[in-house]
């Protein structure tokens, strides 16, 4: 087995307002390889994009802990945790994400100007061109249509090499058609840079396409063959 990549440790989160206590996770624990795929799956309000975000080092577990590559995410600041991310982690949104005021090509090409990047303007053109858009370089996201906004969006979370790929509901803003051609892509792009992937999806077809599948019932792992891993 490759080495692991995302360690979840009995992670636990706990919300407080003023009715109460609401536990939305509830001792997750898994790990996934280098390269490996998967799917969390669930109903609304299940806390998947909660253990997402934990995660992705965006939202804090109440106990519990997360390493990325062996680096444990809680034990960082939130300016260090904010860095791994940089170097190590893409996401991909439902809502795509795009900054209205910049084209495409620049888009793309943020995440690696923030990293310093001299090549910054040809690794976006040439990540541009694998995912269809080498027309589109200086369009704005308002005149793409949705699948060419989030094929930005993928080209924007794969030019930096992430270690680590997070995706939250990636087809849920298109039509089916689309939604078919942006995920193939994205496994194809998965493949070839050996991404982890980690996907939110309420689409079963989508999930099966994953080499694991991690069901959350109320906050919990209720497949007993992706607890400790």
């Amino acid at each position: 087995m490759s080495d692991v990549m995302i360690r979840v440790q009995h992670v636990f989160k706990s919300v407080t307002d003023s009715t109460g206590s609401l536990t939305i996770l509830r001792d997750i624990d898994f790990s996934l390889a280098a390269g490996e795929t998967a799917a969390i799956v669930g109903a609304s309000g299940s806390g998947k994009s909660t253990l997402l975000s934990i995660i992705a080092g965006l939202d804090t577990p109440s106990q519990g802990t997360v390493l990325i590559g062996g680096v444990d995410l809680y034990q960082r600041t939130e300016d260090e945790r904010a860095a791994l991310r940089a170097e190590k982690v893409g996401f991909v949104f439902q809502s795509f994400q795009l900054l209205a005021n910049l084209t495409a090509l620049e888009n793309v090409m943020l995440p690696l100007e923030l990293a310093g990047r001299r090549d910054a303007r040809a690794a976006a053109t040439a990540m541009l061109e694998r995912v269809g858009l080498g027309e589109r370089l200086n369009s704005y996201p308002k005149v793409l249509s949705g699948g060419e906004q989030q094929r930005v969006a993928l080209a924007r979370a794969f030019v930096v090499r992430p270690a680590v790929l997070l995706a939250d509901e990636p087809t849920g803003s298109l039509d089916f058609a689309t939604g078919a051609k942006v995920m193939a892509l994205m496994f194809e792009l998965n493949r070839e840079l050996g991404t982890t992937l980690v996907l939110v999806t309420h689409d079963l077809a989508i999930a099966e396409r994953c080499e694991r599948r991690i069901t959350i019932e109320a906050g919990q792992v209720i497949d007993p063959a992706l607890t400790p891993g």
